[in-house]
């Protein structure tokens, strides 16, 4: 959400309320992208109902006296960041007891309670790598339909998972030219991040009132992309299909370098001495992640990773996919057309909306760890085209998927409808944030003061019900996997995915804002 995403607040009680913006992400957690990003194994939403929105500073660093020791509250991000102001900006210079208690909280231990525990996410992190393998397999090797144990017994499925090795060892197994074309991609879209014209935009309130300041040139990034990639493929310096026929060696390859790339993290946050809530259990801090914003130099690496190489790579592979059923068939189809549009559209949605990425769970709340750069840089590319890597392979008589008109355009009113929802829903949302004067279906937006001094939408569609974005989200989730018919459960595996993911988004988003906002969320 991997924003559109892949740019990515609870059951109404009279009134009810809005927490959350434009997703990505996807996060089982990214982006999809307003989604916040598609993103990723936890896709971002919202975590917070306030008005605090983000603004665009001036590019000028303004300075802020410090009257605090770092000596006493330790070395965290949150004080360093104050010091240098051309990486945040507080509101106020002195830091008040509800900001000191709140960066003290930051270093307590906190407990191991969420995707079921230390057990739940050691079995995460080396389970979901294993979905990926499995389902890109069945569609490799199995023409579409998904390989499955031979019973129940212990055997059998020990024979399946051999299985699924020996399919991924014989399609998957590492190469240089995947190892030089990722790497190449990677720093190459970390060179135009860094780079590349854009504008600062103050991100949403942290631990001790502080906010980052982010460089957005995203909707500039995605341009040069393409037209990069359209200048190489049509003077014939790289194959169109380059991704197509390195699929099964990028899945490797990304994988690897998501596990180096935490334990990087790792050594990051404690050599910069910015870990915090770190609950004690190695694998369950490798899951849930080490420091909330890392960072070198003024280069967030969470913000890059949400929104930039998973995402973009996403569309390509879609499209690599789209130039190998020419090159096969002599045809692209109705169904891989409408595919590669859908996703094409999500992204570029994401990124005409990208600052609302700032205002999601996965940047406000999430630390950075396994979870997110597995989601990121593996989940959203390579599960997410799964679908045209699906109408690629499945050839029923020898021939690719062909859908009527008549289907096809049942298939977009649907996608109309859900993203008329998923925007109109979260962009209310975000007008209420930047101004809460703006007229909301013509009338005065209504509200609900907290303790906390923020307000809670009760208005318009957040009048109906808390989460109706991510209604709309399925609805776009589910669209994506009608083209591909109904011969197999591979291609609806992320619309299965992405509903379990949104109802357990609900429940985090829930219980979050019920803790931040007591009595006034009931």
């Amino acid at each position: 959400n991997k924003t559109a995403p892949s740019p990515r607040t609870g059951p109404p009680r009279s009134p009810s309320r809005s927490t959350s913006p434009p997703r990505a992400t996807p996060s089982l957690g990214a982006t999809s992208p307003n989604r916040s990003s598609p993103r990723s194994i936890s896709p971002s939403r919202s975590s917070s109902p306030s008005t605090s929105h983000t603004t665009s500073p001036n590019r000028s660093s303004r300075t802020h006296s410090t009257p605090f020791s770092s000596k006493k509250y330790g070395h965290s991000s949150y004080l360093e960041i104050a010091i240098d102001p051309s990486n945040a900006v507080r509101q106020s210079p002195t830091l008040s007891h509800e900001d000191e208690t709140a960066i003290t909280n930051l270093r307590k231990r906190v407990p191991a309670s969420e995707f079921g525990g230390p057990y739940g996410v050691t079995f995460l992190t080396f389970a979901l790598p294993f979905v990926v393998y499995w389902i890109w397999a069945s569609i490799q090797y199995n023409d579409g339909y998904l390989l499955h144990p031979e019973g129940y017994s212990p055997l059998a499925f020990i024979k399946f998972i051999e299985q699924v090795y020996t399919y991924a060892k014989e399609g998957a197994a590492p190469t240089w030219n995947a190892f030089v074309l990722y790497f190449s991609w990677f720093f190459g879209q970390a060179f135009l991040q860094h780079y590349v014209p854009g504008r600062f935009v103050y991100g949403s309130p942290l631990p001790g009132g502080y906010r980052l300041k982010y460089w957005m040139n995203g909707w500039t990034c995605w341009c040069i992309t393409l037209a990069i990639t359209v200048f190489l493929c049509s003077f014939g310096i790289v194959s169109p299909t380059i991704l197509a026929d390195n699929h099964g060696p990028l899945i490797t390859i990304v994988t690897a370098w998501s596990f180096l790339f935490t334990i990087l993290l790792k050594l990051h946050s404690k050599l910069k001495n910015e870990e915090e809530r770190m609950s004690g259990y190695f694998f369950y801090d490798f899951w849930m992640g080490f420091a909330r914003n890392p960072r070198i130099g003024t280069f967030d690496l969470k913000l890059f990773c949400e929104a930039r190489p998973g995402l973009i790579l996403w569309v390509l592979m879609n499209f690599s996919l789209a130039a190998k059923q020419y090159k096969i068939y002599g045809e692209v189809t109705i169904s891989m057309m409408m595919v590669c549009a859908f996703h094409f559209w999500y992204i570029a949605d994401y990124y005409y909306h990208e600052e609302a990425i700032l205002t999601t769970m996965d940047i406000i709340t999430e630390k950075f760890g396994y979870m997110l750069v597995f989601g990121d840089l593996v989940w959203v590319p390579f599960t997410y085209c799964f679908q045209a890597f699906y109408l690629l392979k499945h050839t029923p008589n020898g021939q690719p998927i062909h859908i009527s008109l008549q289907y096809a355009m049942v298939i977009m009113v649907l996608k109309a409808c859900g993203y008329y929802l998923f925007r109109w829903v979260n962009s209310q949302k975000h007008a209420f944030r930047l101004n809460p004067d703006d007229l909301i279906w013509g009338s005065h937006p209504t509200y609900i003061s907290t303790k906390r001094g923020t307000k809670l939408l009760t208005s318009g569609f957040w009048g109906v019900a808390r989460h109706l974005n991510y209604t709309g989200d399925i609805i776009l989730s589910w669209t994506w996997c009608l083209p591909c018919m109904f011969d197999s459960p591979a291609p609806y595996f992320y619309g299965i995915y992405f509903t379990a993911l949104d109802l357990h988004r609900c429940w985090r988003d829930h219980h979050e804002c019920k803790r931040k906002y007591g009595s006034d969320w009931d």
